[in-house]
């Protein structure tokens, strides 16, 4: 990057903007446009402006830098791939509408790339036959596609976006381990140069299988992710992840079950208050449906039912919630009157405080009826216990006890210890070091190259616009003539200087542009250091200000470029 030419922006290719477009909701989607960064091409789909692809290369360039240095070599895998191997895995089904499908003109199915674990793997197996081919850990840096139900927040939720993945290939699962630490390193070091404020945490293995799991996090209001942090301990972890033990308790003086007439009282408020207990002594049902099948999901009256949690427990079966059609037939089923007592041919699961010996209060499967001291474990079964509710700031952190704190985050990275899903679906082999044949384990691992961008735009920008780190920068230096024919003259003359001691230059030569929305420009588009040309440039002297701080200082020429060139 160093001695490249000047970008003078009476030649740059980017209007900035006065004001927020109209469908902006977050800071980044603001910014980035008013910038002249990225422009809309269609829902969820950006093109990169001049500045804006020389932040987005920077942090490529950093990315694979530090991929490198762990010894992954990057290829480059096509985007448009066949259906065959996705299917071998499930995943053309498991996708579901996110998955760009399409046919080419002879009928054959194809799809846009979301991810690339099978791709990969049947490199490798083409690639690798012995054990001494392996460990061997590949990347790419390449779009990637998903048909988002609402693409919004700009780029940080696109259908079309960049995105570093590699794939690491053992024979031992001691080896991936090893390929894991190495990406985790590799991750920290990278989100350290690109400035960012993260968090590692736990997370849950989706679609993507495997059993270990953890994602970084970037602290924003604009995130869609909320994460767990304790105040305590190192505890932290996407709040989907959170999982507590179900502890019995000694349940035997409860009073046997007693049936309570409870007129108009479907839902847990109203019951609350008829009754004059807390919510927290209630027992809620609902009732979903796996694959058709109808379950129902036990959780306390003053906690709500997490989905997506469910969906992760039940996957890759599809969950919807019943509708009152699926009353029909079933006198078991008595809409807003539900109890786990008496249920017939339903899965019956429970989150962990729905533990063994605890009582409840909850429906009698009849009409305006209820039931109290119905004891888990006495009078109902749980089918299986697992984590569904909605975390909430406070609960107990699974460490150390200590309330927990919610934050919302943007996911900048995410790694996986996939171990033998894909090898298993696709075959992956190799001949073992006693010539029989060994199954290969797999690790994935990506960070999101293009939401980076979003990410630091929310973090670092303040009330007058971006504020870039150094190192993913348009420039080192944006110069500014206030106007006038000398001082342009001068701009101009120092940024060549500067060019030619390694600095990159974007000087604001722009003529009939009043020094005010050159000023303006200057702090919206968030170059680290901004040198002006104004009042003194006929005595050979220049403003220097540091973006982020605001320091002022003036300096003749020479000393502006030492102070530049040694910063």
């Amino acid at each position: 990057m160093a001695n490249a030419p000047v970008q003078r922006m009476s030649q740059l290719m980017a209007k900035t903007l006065r004001d927020d477009p109209a469908d902006a909701e977050v800071l980044s989607h603001k910014l980035l446009v008013r910038a002249g960064y990225v422009r809309r091409t269609a829902a969820g789909v950006w093109s990169w402006l001049p500045l804006g692809r020389k932040v987005l290369a920077n942090v490529e360039r950093i990315v694979r830098e530090e991929m490198d240095a762990i010894g992954a070599q990057e290829v480059l895998l096509p985007a448009l791939l066949p259906k065959e191997p996705y299917d071998a895995t499930g995943r053309w089904d498991e996708y579901g509408p996110e998955l760009f499908r399409l046919k080419d003109r002879r009928g054959g199915d194809y799809l846009l790339g979301p991810t690339h674990e099978e791709i990969f793997t049947l490199l490798v197996k083409d690639q690798c036959t012995s054990y001494k081919d392996l460990p061997v850990m590949l990347y790419q840096i390449q779009n990637k596609f998903r048909d988002e139900a609402r693409p919004r927040a700009g780029i940080l939720r696109g259908r079309e976006f960049l995105m570093k993945d590699s794939y690491s290939f053992d024979t031992e699962d001691e080896g991936l381990a090893k390929s894991y630490a190495l990406h985790r390193e590799a991750y920290q070091k990278v989100f350290a140069r690109l400035g960012l404020d993260y968090r590692i945490c736990a997370a849950t293995a989706g679609a993507m299988g495997g059993s270990k799991s953890e994602e970084f996090l970037a602290p924003a209001e604009a995130g869609e992710d909320t994460f767990a942090d304790c105040p305590n301990c190192d505890f932290a972890a996407n709040t989907e992840a959170i999982t507590y033990e179900s502890e019995p308790v000694d349940g035997s003086a409860v009073p046997a079950a007693e049936e309570i007439p409870t007129p108009d009282t479907p839902t847990i408020e109203t019951l609350a208050a008829s009754l004059g207990v807390p919510a927290s002594a209630t027992l809620k049902n609902l009732l979903v449906k796996v694959d058709g099948e109808i379950v129902a999901v036990g959780v306390p009256g003053d906690r709500e039912v997490d989905l997506g949690k469910v969906e992760a427990h039940f996957a890759p079966a599809t969950v919807e919630l019943v509708t009152a059609e699926d009353f029909v037939g079933r006198p078991d089923l008595v809409r807003g009157y539900v109890g786990p007592q008496g249920l017939e041919k339903v899965t019956y699961i429970a989150d962990p405080r729905v533990a063994p010996g605890t009582a409840w209060i909850t429906g009698a499967n009849k009409e305006h009826t209820h039931a109290k001291n119905v004891v888990a474990g006495r009078d109902f079964e749980v089918d299986a216990y697992v984590d569904v509710v909605v975390v909430r700031e406070g609960d107990p952190c699974p460490q150390c006890g200590t309330g927990l704190k919610l934050d919302r985050a943007i996911e900048i990275g995410h790694i996986f210890q996939l171990g033998r899903k894909y090898a298993d679906a696709l075959k992956l082999d190799v001949l073992g070091q006693q010539g029989k044949p060994v199954r290969v384990t797999m690790g994935s691992y990506g960070i999101g190259v293009s939401r980076a961008v979003a990410a630091l735009a929310e973090q670092s920008a303040d009330d007058k616009g971006l504020c870039w780190p150094a190192e993913v920068a348009p420039a080192d230096v944006h110069v500014v003539a206030a106007g006038k024919a000398l001082q342009t003259e001068l701009a101009l003359d120092v940024s060549e200087k500067l060019r030619a001691a390694g600095l990159r230059v974007l000087v604001d030569d722009r003529a009939g542009v009043s020094p005010g929305v050159k000023f303006t420009d200057s702090e919206l588009i968030g170059v680290p250091k901004i040198l002006v040309a104004g009042r003194r440039s006929a005595e050979g002297v220049l403003e220097l200000k540091d973006r982020r701080t605001g320091e002022r200082e003036e300096l003749t020429v020479d000393e502006a470029i030492a102070r530049l060139t040694t910063a």
